[in-house]
């Protein structure tokens, strides 16, 4: 029978050093507020107000969570400066991209997971 050597600082910090491409992307689009607008976006563009309604997110929460994603250019905002100003948010080709993965990740929870009450 073989017996694990204990890790050292230094083993840790191998297992650390090289990027691990499921974290990255975990740590881009993994908070829930960013999950969930990212889904609501799959549907089409959407007014500040109706991403607010549909993801029940705060003001300040979608703010910042919108934000985040644009900086990440994930989203995209365009401005209609008519009376009342209209501020529109869409993905991306890069937040499009992710339908695959949340087609998948549906797959899976309907497979795994007990059904949404809704």
């Amino acid at each position: 029978m073989a017996v694990e050597e204990p890790q050292t600082a230094e083993s840790v910090e191998s297992l650390d050093a090289g990027p691990c491409p499921v974290v990255d992307a975990l740590e881009q689009v993994g908070s829930k507020w960013r999950l969930v607008v990212l889904h609501d976006l799959l549907d089409g563009e959407k007014r500040f107000n109706e991403l607010k309604r549909s993801t029940d997110a705060s003001a300040r929460t979608l703010s910042r969570v919108l934000d985040d994603l644009r900086e990440m250019d994930f989203v995209e905002k365009r401005m209609e400066p008519d009376a009342p100003v209209a501020t529109y948010y869409s993905l991306t080709a890069k937040g499009e991209s992710l339908s695959v993965v949340f087609s998948e990740v549906e797959s899976w929870a309907g497979e795994w997971l007990d059904t949404c009450a809704e």
